[in-house]
């Protein structure tokens, strides 16, 4: 379930049999992983179609020479087999594996993701799906995989890859209708231009006529998050707004002072604004607002940089985060 895809998509299955009794994990699994486009180390539905995930090794000097999946995956085993500690380079080769359908060698790379990086919702979540394409289980989640998705839901309660496979357990489990309601928890929060909202719904669909359980009235009232082609946070606004600390009003109103003095307490004011958040780095208002200053003091550099530790901070908080990327993307900061 990642973007960008291959030539050939992995995510669509080729048609089957239906006497040749697939399980209904692998028939979820594919459903999933044309659903949630969470690639590893990436926020493409969070962050919306025009920040993709970056590239797992530089691109070549000529665009047409585009390295194949093959060429990232001998890259990136020999990148690692010399630098073996790098979380991120794990995850992009799980990312790489997954792409070529190679799910069980995409699950061994997760997994030493999650050791050298245990705190990452996303690369948890992306495990738990590599698990349940390599299982040959039939009709039950892998109990590893469940863990893994369990362990993502405990970072980020709103993990999108997570919450959809949960729910798929829960329907395994007997419990249809539990699943159904999760389905439809997780739609609420799907922006209404995503590719995938309409997947969502025929799931919900499918598994309500498969088990005779009514869910036409509730599809046609269920509500989606606000299209994620634009802006959809109030992080623009607070950007702009009075949130309280060192507006420019209260920066102008140092000008009678001498000018060594005046930008001494400017500097002061966002120095302590970004000591405070080192202390207490979970307020997401305040990280607007130190973004909002270092702008303000013709110091982008430094603006970038409190993006980056800002974004570090709100890693398993999806919300807090795309809120983030959306003011500094109004305010100008480079890497929103």
């Amino acid at each position: 379930m990642t973007d960008p895809q291959p030539a050939s998509d992995p995510r669509e299955p080729a048609p089957r049999d239906p006497a040749q009794g697939t399980s209904r994990v692998g028939r979820y699994a594919l459903i999933a992983a044309g659903l949630i486009a969470l690639g590893a180390g990436g926020v493409a539905m969070l962050r919306g179609p025009d920040t993709p995930p970056p590239p797992a090794v530089p691109p070549p000097a000529a665009p047409s020479q585009q390295p194949s999946v093959d060429d990232v995956i001998a890259k990136l085993e020999a990148k690692l087999a010399e630098k073996p500690d790098d979380a991120e380079g794990w995850r992009m080769l799980g990312w790489s594996y997954f792409q070529t359908e190679r799910y069980a060698e995409a699950a061994t790379a997760l997994k030493k993701a999650t050791k050298l990086d245990p705190n990452h919702a996303e690369t948890w979540s992306f495990l738990g799906e590599a698990l349940v394409l390599a299982s040959k289980e039939e009709g039950r989640m892998p109990r590893d995989a469940k863990a893994a998705f369990d362990k993502a839901i405990k970072l980020d309660p709103k993990d999108a890859r997570a919450r959809y496979f949960q729910a798929v357990a829960m329907d395994l489990a007997g419990r249809h209708r539990q699943a159904i309601n999760a389905w439809f928890a997780l739609l609420e929060d799907t922006p209404a231009d995503a590719p995938y909202a309409e997947d969502i719904r025929e799931v919900i669909r499918n598994v309500g006529e498969k088990y005779k359980i009514d869910v036409e009235k509730r599809l046609a009232e269920a509500k989606f998050a606000a299209p994620a082609n634009g802006v959809i946070t109030d992080g623009p606004h607070k950007a702009a707004a009075g949130i309280p600390g060192p507006t420019s009003e209260q920066m102008k109103a140092a000008q009678g002072m001498p000018k060594g003095q005046q930008e001494a307490m400017i500097r002061g004011m966002v120095d302590g604004l970004e000591a405070k958040l080192q202390a207490n780095p979970g307020d997401v208002d305040r990280w607007i607002m130190l973004l909002r200053s270092r702008m303000q003091l013709g110091e982008p550099r430094k603006a970038a940089e409190a993006l980056q530790r800002g974004l570090a901070a709100f890693r398993n908080d999806s919300a807090s985060s795309r809120k983030l990327r959306e003011a500094a993307s109004s305010l100008g900061v480079a890497g929103a």
